[in-house]
């Protein structure tokens, strides 16, 4: 028999907390003559069932009845549910924590905040110390900030040699320029990388190109393309961000923005630039996108992670309306175009395996590689959209 001081001790509550326990009925002491109350092992024993059922999410009156075998079994099916949902929970906030520390991959946490709040992960990510093009980088690739740097360097090694950083042609710039019903004065090229379709564009139309990349090699690259071809008087290479472009309102008449759209979101990008576009002016962006309304499981789990917001070209297109664009045309960039981008790449990657044999930035690339090379061309694409403003 135990006095209420040490019932008290022995399951850790305090007097006050047994007194009302007693008071609602959920023990009962036994007073002695001496006016003293005792408790039972079975009372103990109580108290510690009462405990377990408590931290389980029953209230005191729920644990009461499920004592006294009065319970109904959808109140217990209903707390299960929500302490699952509360695991699920806590095992996300521990993963996020153990990711901060770098005691396993970050991978999955990026996702998800990019899936949920992508404005707000990108913040975050630029308070951690990356830079905007790092920032940028994490948000679409998702890796580890733990081996950002590593990883970043080993993924410019690979394409600091390559004229092509994504898929793409000089026919389908062409077709595209085509399809833009008036000549262009001023231009603006989002996403320049080495200038492959920037000098395209130079060389089938008359006005001004502003080149833009956030990639200093790309730029460097670009700007001494320029001084070789002698169109640096009407062509300018410039360094920086397509999220905080330097730009007046209606600056330009057309806006050129090949396979980068994806960085920003397609529907934050057109929002975002806009204004730069003069009345009646256009914007012409490639994306990727589905190309069936059942794409096969393998390609939605790879682009599920390194393009979450990807969508069919429907929704493309409605998403543009709605932003005030005119759709006037847009088509698929043809499997050759893959082929300009992804050949020379694996090729690349097979001459640098031997000296990066542990580089995850090569396995990821590889990995891509791979997924291209399954693809009949019936499943994915890059779509380009010529808008009117």
């Amino acid at each position: 028999m135990y006095l209420i001081s040490e019932l008290a001790n022995k399951v850790n509550v305090s007097r006050t907390t047994l007194l009302y326990y007693e008071k609602i009925g959920l023990i009962k002491g036994q007073r002695q003559d001496n006016g003293y109350r005792r408790y039972s092992e079975s009372d103990v024993q109580r108290l510690q069932l009462l405990q377990q059922l408590h931290r389980g999410g029953l209230t005191l009156k729920e644990c009461h009845a499920c004592l006294n075998g009065d319970l109904d079994k959808q109140t217990l099916e209903s707390r299960l549910a929500q302490l699952e949902q509360e695991i699920t929970e806590k095992t996300q906030a521990r993963d996020l924590i153990a990711g901060l520390l770098g005691k396993h991959s970050q991978k999955q946490i990026h996702e998800s905040m990019v899936e949920v709040a992508p404005d707000a992960h990108h913040q975050w990510l630029l308070q951690q110390g990356f830079n905007e093009k790092d920032a940028l980088r994490v948000k679409w690739l998702s890796k580890d900030m733990t081996t950002h740097e590593q990883y970043m360097q080993d993924f410019m090694k690979v394409f600091e040699t390559l004229e092509r950083w994504g898929p793409g042609g000089e026919s389908e710039t062409l077709k595209a320029l085509s399809m833009v019903s008036s000549g262009a004065d001023n231009i603006l090229e989002i996403g320049s990388g080495k200038g492959l379709t920037t000098l395209a564009l130079a060389n089938n139309t008359s006005g001004k190109i502003t080149a833009i990349d956030n990639e200093p090699v790309a730029v460097e690259n670009l700007a001494a393309k320029l001084a070789t071809e002698n169109i640096e008087d009407r062509v300018s290479a410039v360094c920086a961000s397509m999220t905080a472009l330097p730009f007046s309102p209606d600056s330009f008449d057309l806006i050129w923005a090949e396979g980068c759209v994806y960085i920003m979101g397609f529907e934050a990008a057109l929002k975002s630039w806009k204004p730069l576009i003069q009345k009646n002016g256009y914007l012409v962006v490639s994306d990727l996108v589905w190309l069936t309304n059942s794409p096969k499981p393998e390609f939605t789990e790879f682009w599920k992670s390194e393009y979450p917001n990807m969508v069919n070209m429907h929704t493309r297109i409605e998403q543009a309306q709605a932003l005030g664009y005119q759709v006037c045309q847009h088509f698929t960039i043809s499997p050759q175009s893959w082929d300009n981008y992804w050949r020379p790449l694996e090729q690349r990657v097979n001459q640098l395996q031997a000296d990066m044999p542990k580089s995850q930035a090569l396995a990821d690339i590889l990995h891509e590689i791979g997924v291209y090379k399954q693809h009949q061309g019936d499943q994915f694409g890059y779509e380009f959209f010529i808008l009117k403003v």
